[in-house]
């Protein structure tokens, strides 16, 4: 028999996220976490505030939260990364983040999205290493 006190993964928690959305929503927010974590091996998964997942390499990417008329991607150091396919389209006036509201009917650009994983992933690193020194 299963032992129902066991704490559930991160990963378990934004599967069931996706399964309980059941919609366009949950198409959508799980395509996006298949780019991320195909970004890079060392990929993280967190399950924050009280239900949003998270990715993180050497720091924070992004965020996915959901809803009802929009999956956002919030990107912790958005407003540092280059977006030359003008991706970015909502909180453009903060001094740090950058998010991407994805609505039903959109397309995602997938290289472009990538792109912008891959540059968030470098920031972090640089980041990183800076502090290490």
């Amino acid at each position: 028999m299963a032992d129902d006190t066991t704490e559930k993964t991160p990963s378990q928690r934004i599967d069931e996220r996706i399964t309980e959305l059941g919609d366009w929503r949950g198409r959508t927010l799980a395509r996006l976490r298949e780019l991320i974590l195909a970004a890079d091996p060392e990929v993280v998964e967190e399950w924050k505030w009280r239900g949003v997942p998270v990715w993180y390499c050497d720091g924070m990417i992004c965020t996915g939260e959901t809803y009802k008329a929009a999956v956002k991607a919030t990107f912790a150091k958005g407003a540092s990364l280059p977006d030359p396919a003008g991706m970015f389209n909502a909180s453009l006036t903060g001094n740090t983040r950058r998010a991407i509201d994805f609505h039903e009917s959109d397309e995602i650009d997938e290289s472009a999205f990538a792109a912008l994983i891959a540059s968030a992933i470098a920031v972090n690193r640089q980041s990183a290493a800076a502090k290490r020194r």
